[in-house]
């Protein structure tokens, strides 16, 4: 099992469609005995929460998020937990909207002690 969430600092790799979640989306996770939440902000979410389980490598949370122009979303998501061969961790996630239409795939890494992740890599993403 990958190490805890606790105190980490997440950020997607790529950015999704408009009004969702971005590169300048900041998450801070928290875990605690099989339970994992977070608070997550930027781009254009003004403030984002998500709760829910871990299971070893396995995460299966819902979240919820106030939009920049006033509009409320909310979904449902289940992530892999996996760590990087330089230590930080990043959460393979395949996600749907429960508020909307809409499901897909996505990628977020932990930043380092500096807000920033290591030199830029390809990543492919699906949004439906």
């Amino acid at each position: 099992m990958a190490r805890s969430l606790d105190g980490l600092v997440l950020a997607p790799v790529a950015d999704q469609a408009p009004g969702q979640v971005g590169t300048r989306t900041r998450f801070t996770y928290h875990e605690q005995d099989g339970a994992v939440w977070a608070e997550y902000e930027g781009g254009d979410v003004v403030r984002g929460r998500l709760v829910g389980t871990r299971e070893g490598d396995r995460l299966d949370f819902r979240y919820v998020q106030l939009k920049t122009d006033g509009s409320t979303s909310s979904g449902h998501c289940v992530s892999t937990v996996v760590e990087l061969p330089d230590g930080r961790v990043r959460l393979d996630e395949t996600w749907e909207w429960e508020s909307q239409p809409g499901s897909g795939t996505s990628v977020v890494e932990q930043l380092t002690a500096h807000g920033h992740r290591p030199a830029k890599r390809r990543v492919s993403m699906v949004i439906r």
